[in-house]
């Protein structure tokens, strides 16, 4: 092949953007005629370049140069490289590169784990596709569950929220139990302040399952379904229903501290945290989400906002609403949407951050315990300090 005018991957120095896409032009012609030594010459050359996009479009095409040459643990090691730049187009190309050169090598899981992160930077008409991969190798590693997940978003469809389903069941079932039995249920599960501060535990969470009337528990469990949902979908299962257990307790607790003696029940400080989750997730880390879940997303804050002055016009005229319950479930669920970046989709600061290195997974994640620690001892300071407010 004859190299492109100009174009000539042995002259030393620094590489001008222009040099350097040329030489990245001369690598891709040479792949396609068959010289796969000139591709890693030219690509090689390139490698360095200072703009992380420039250097992932290098390593990508000195990887495939390596695997013409028969190369392939070289090949594997040069996208593993590029995967981890901070080039989301790069990082992507990679890691489908990486996880079919692991299914030729006969290792699944490897691949399987390779095709998860690829989902997660995969422009939208290529999710369908990498959604379907990773259901057969699931099926193959024998994770049936997985499998049948990711079929569902190779067709277009989100996994059903079973963990945000299941509790507006049992609260919905329990509720309507506590309303009919006159009284007993409802007395054993209500935020009975006196009894959490004697040391009743149980009640910073139990009085999510009861509600005061019908038109209470409906309004709680339908807004349940749009923020549950969301969480579940971004965070996963678990992560939802410790999120909700922590939320509901932080209501709890500060509706002891500052909100009056009378007793108190409902989910809505759980709901209010999860939509404060929801605000500083969005705010924070800045997900990658598709045009109706930005369009949902971008009312949280102003749906936060007027149930929150709402709750303060019917205390005021008289209809008892716990304001606390909702400003320490928020307070809690916007601690926690800035801790952790959800962990089922993409997010834009993620894809620009560099690479923090061996050491900061684990700095990451001591910062994220330390800061669930700092929130479960507020919870339980408060519940010991008791009352704060005159009449709590």
């Amino acid at each position: 092949m004859t190299a492109r005018p100009g174009v000539d991957p042995t002259i030393p120095g620094p590489l001008d953007r222009a040099t350097a896409l040329a030489l990245l032009d001369a690598a891709d012609d040479a792949l396609a005629s068959g010289d796969p030594a000139r591709a890693a010459a030219c690509a090689t050359r390139v490698s360095g370049h200072p703009d992380p996009a420039i250097t992932a479009r290098a390593l990508l095409a000195l990887g495939d140069a390596y695997e013409r040459m028969g190369h392939e643990d070289a090949a594997l090691e040069t996208w593993k490289r590029a995967a981890g730049l901070p080039s989301s187009e790069g990082a992507y190309l990679a890691l489908r590169r990486i996880a079919a050169a692991l299914v030729r090598a006969g290792d699944d899981a490897g691949a399987l784990d390779a095709y998860r992160r690829a989902e997660r930077l995969a422009p939208p008409e290529d999710r369908a596709e990498v959604a379907s991969r990773i259901g057969w190798l699931s099926k193959q590693v024998g994770d049936q569950r997985g499998s049948r997940r990711a079929f569902a978003r190779s067709r277009g469809t989100a996994p059903l929220p079973v963990v945000t389903i299941g509790i507006i069941v049992v609260t919905s079932v329990v509720s309507l139990l506590a309303l009919s039995d006159n009284g007993g249920l409802l007395a054993a599960l209500e935020l009975d302040k006196p009894g959490l501060a004697a040391g009743e535990w149980w009640r910073l969470v139990s009085p999510t399952l009861v509600h005061g009337s019908l038109p209470h528990l409906a309004l709680n469990m339908f807004a349940l379904w749009i923020g549950g949902s969301f969480v579940e979908r971004l965070y996963g299962p678990l992560p939802m229903l410790v999120a909700y257990v922590l939320t509901a307790a932080a209501g709890s607790a500060a509706s002891l501290a500052f909100g009056g003696a009378a007793p108190s029940v409902g989910a809505s400080g759980a709901v209010f945290g999860l939509f404060g989750i929801l605000f500083a997730m969005q705010r924070v880390h800045d997900p990658v989400l598709d045009r109706r879940s930005r369009a949902v997303l971008g009312q949280i804050g102003g749906l936060i906002v007027i149930n929150l002055v709402l709750g303060l016009v019917m205390t005021g005229g008289g209809i008892p609403i716990d304001v606390a319950a909702h400003v320490g479930g928020l307070v809690a669920g916007l601690w926690l949407g800035f801790l952790f970046p959800p962990g089922r989709v993409a997010t834009v600061s993620s894809m620009w951050q560099r690479p923090e290195g061996a050491r900061g997974v684990p700095a990451r994640l001591g910062a994220q315990i330390l800061g669930v620690a700092v929130l479960i001892v507020a919870i339980v300071g408060l519940v010991l300090v008791g009352p704060v407010l005159p009449g709590g």
